[in-house]
Parts: C-alpha cells; sequence; structure tokens
C-alpha cells in the first residue's frame, strides 16, 4: 500500500502485531474502512453510509471487480424510469442514464436515494487480495450477491451502451467486495444474462425453500403458498422452491391478463388470479375466490402499498415473506397489529447459504421457469 492514502484509508491504519511495530493498514471486514462519509462517532456501515471511496486500490482482504453489467433492482429501475417520463408517457432512457451516473459519482456505490436499494452486477476478477477468504482467483466470471448498495462502484464508460429502458446495464468500470461479502462464480451452461436474473432474486426460492420445509416438520398437511407477482424472477421462483419442497395449493397473483395467460402456460401455480395487489378488499376477494387465505404469502411485487392486502391474504397464524424493496415495513406491522392478524412476517434479506446454487439448479431443473427466464433475455 502506498504512503499516499485516501481519507478512508488513513482511518484504517492500526497496529498489526504482525508488522513488528510498523503501523500498516487493515480492513474491516464489514467494509469500515471504505466510508467517506459520515466519519467519527456516526460512522455507520457501507449500506447505510452517504458516501463510499470506490478507489481501485485494494486492501489485502478486498477483491477487485472489473464490470461486465449492473442489474438495478426492480424497485429502483421503476422508481427512476417513473421519475423521468416524457410528456407523452414515454421513459426518457438518457436522463435515466444520467440519473445512475449522477447517483454513482456522488454515493461511490449505487444506491437510489428515494428506495434505499441497488441491485447486483457481474463481472471478471480483476485483482484478489492476499487476504481475501473469498476463494475467488483472477479471470473467474462472478455475480455479486451482496446489494450495490453497499458495493463500492466506479464507472469509467459513462453507460455509453445502456440505452436506460432496461434494469440491466452495460458497464466498463470496478466494483469492490470485503471480506463479508459474497460473489458466486457465473456457471459455464447459462447464459449469463439469465444467471445475472437468477442471482439477483436467488435469496426467495431458498427462504420458501426453508419455510415450506418448516411446515411440514410440525404439520401433517402441506402447506399452502400465494405469491404475489407469480409471472416475475423471485415469484416464479418461489413457486417452483414451494412445489419442489412439498406445499399443497399454490396460488400466484399477477395483475394483467397476459401475466396471467404466461402463469398459466405453465405448471408453476394450481391457480392463476388476477388482482391488484396494492388493494385489500381486491386481492382478498381474487384469494377467496381461488379457496381462501393461504397460510404462506410470498410479496414478490415491486410497487408499494402491499402490506395490508398481503396480511388479509394469509392464514391465522401463517406467514409473509416480504421480498420486495417497495414494502414499507412499519405499515407491515401496524397493518398487522391494526387488522389484529396473528401473522409472523419475514424479511427476505436476500442471503441464505447455498442460495446461488439452489436457484441455479432449480432453474435448470423446472422447464417452465427457465421458458419464462429465457423469454426475459430475447
Amino acid at each position: 500500500m502506498s504512503d499516499a492514502m485516501t481519507p478512508s484509508a488513513a482511518r484504517a491504519r492500526t497496529e498489526s502485531p504482525a508488522s513488528a511495530g510498523f503501523a500498516r493498514p487493515v480492513a474491516s471486514p464489514v467494509g469500515l474502512h471504505r466510508v467517506l462519509e459520515p466519519i467519527g462517532d456516526r460512522i455507520t456501515l457501507p449500506q447505510a453510509a452517504r458516501r463510499l471511496d470506490p478507489s481501485a486500490q485494494i486492501w489485502p482482504s478486498e477483491v477487485r471487480i472489473d464490470l461486465d453489467t449492473l442489474n438495478l433492482d426492480a424497485a429502483s429501475y421503476r422508481q427512476l424510469a417513473e421519475s423521468h417520463r416524457r410528456t407523452d408517457g414515454s421513459v426518457d432512457g438518457d436522463a435515466v442514464r444520467q440519473a445512475v451516473l449522477d447517483i454513482v459519482a456522488d454515493r461511490g456505490k449505487m444506491q437510489n436515494p428515494v428506495t434505499g436499494s441497488g441491485g447486483m452486477l457481474i463481472g471478471t476478477v480483476a485483482e484478489v487480495g492476499p487476504d481475501s477468504p473469498l476463494g475467488l482467483h483472477v479471470g473467474e466470471r462472478v455475480a455479486t450477491l451482496v446489494s450495490l448498495s453497499l458495493t463500492p462502484l466506479q464507472i469509467s464508460d459513462r453507460l455509453a451502451r445502456w440505452d436506460g429502458l432496461s434494469e440491466q446495464v452495460p458497464a466498463a468500470g470496478h466494483a469492490i467486495l470485503f471480506e463479508r461479502s459474497i460473489a458466486a462464480v457465473l456457471p459455464d451452461d447459462l447464459d449469463p444474462r439469465l444467471a445475472l436474473m437468477v442471482m439477483d432474486v436467488c435469496g426467495a426460492p431458498a427462504l420458501v425453500a426453508r419455510v415450506v420445509g418448516e411446515y411440514a416438520v410440525r404439520s401433517p398437511e402441506p402447506p399452502s403458498v400465494l405469491v404475489l407477482g407469480g409471472a416475475g424472477k423471485s415469484g416464479s421462483l418461489s413457486l417452483a422452491a414451494a412445489r419442489a419442497s412439498g406445499a399443497g395449493r399454490l396460488v400466484g397473483v399477477v395483475p394483467f391478463e397476459a401475466e396471467a395467460t404466461m402463469l398459466r402456460s405453465t405448471s408453476l401455480a394450481d391457480q392463476v388470479v388476477i388482482a391488484d395487489a396494492r388493494s385489500p378488499l381486491g386481492l382478498l376477494d381474487a384469494v377467496t375466490n381461488a379457496g381462501g387465505p393461504c397460510d404462506i404469502t410470498v410479496v414478490c411485487v415491486d410497487v408499494p402499498g402491499c402490506e395490508q392486502p398481503a396480511i388479509l391474504s394469509t392464514a391465522t397464524g401463517g406467514t409473509i415473506i416480504f421480498f420486495s424493496m417497495a414494502t414499507n415495513f412499519a405499515a407491515a406491522a401496524l397493518g398487522a397489529e391494526g387488522l389484529a392478524a396473528d401473522v409472523r412476517m419475514l424479511v427476505g434479506n436476500g442471503y441464505v447459504p447455498g442460495h446461488a446454487a439452489y436457484a441455479t439448479e432449480l432453474l435448470r431443473a423446472t422447464p417452465d421457469v427457465r421458458r419464462l427466464f429465457e423469454a426475459r433475455v430475447e
């Protein structure tokens, strides 16, 4: 490490026993050494930080990734697109692209200031610090399994290859992984764009499988599962995971006939209903007509306002898994209290051990899911 140190590097200088009395920079396993703002007594973890240091020089426990593609999370992209519409209603892709560039330049990471979320990326391992525990090697193509909202990021091509009209963003630049970061080597048998989509939502099916398995242990009856946004990426994988884990009745909720037709062409859901997931009575009526509230409700839609409808549509003693970054968790907690609803509510945090491998195998083993995903790539 050179003597010309960034402000965060200077804060990271500590005395190392192995240095025989000489100070050397030591990186925080969770990335505190990259936090530029706030500092001092108010320093926060990188996800909550206002600004990170995205410089390319790595600490001994870090890894630098050369960017290939950013994948903005659905809630963040929707907010950006809605905020940059022309008078004719079309999305101004140039304005969206500039908004992303401004966010990254200002914050040193891709964290939408409105939604607080980011996404993830794929790229090639460019440098691995000698103390990195991640097991990565230079030249490997990887997908990061931690949010862009906490990943130091620098863009070098001004996103010139992106039209601003999709969540997948071709990009050049670099990103930094910490000691506690997670990344997966991309499988050789999948289109990288397909792998990116799967790994972007791989936490959802893994947690659904775990929760369905818990029900199987304590109840002789297989649990019914309701998935809001059943035709989407996380929704279709969640339906497949529920089926594979022994769930009973599976109900997929979609907002439009086109998505209902697409989901009905698969065997992922036993029943497909069209309903606005933001409408408490509308969703409840649709679910009731499909056999009644379910034991497990999985919220995979990327719009706000689905908290109380999900609560009403879940059976007493049931479980709600919130995977949407548009979820207002205060509204969920207060809504359950106000409705006197005895439901367990889980935050899908995106990480379950083995989640990337599980989701990838689920895609390979479930032709209907693969077909839905491949249709998004075309």
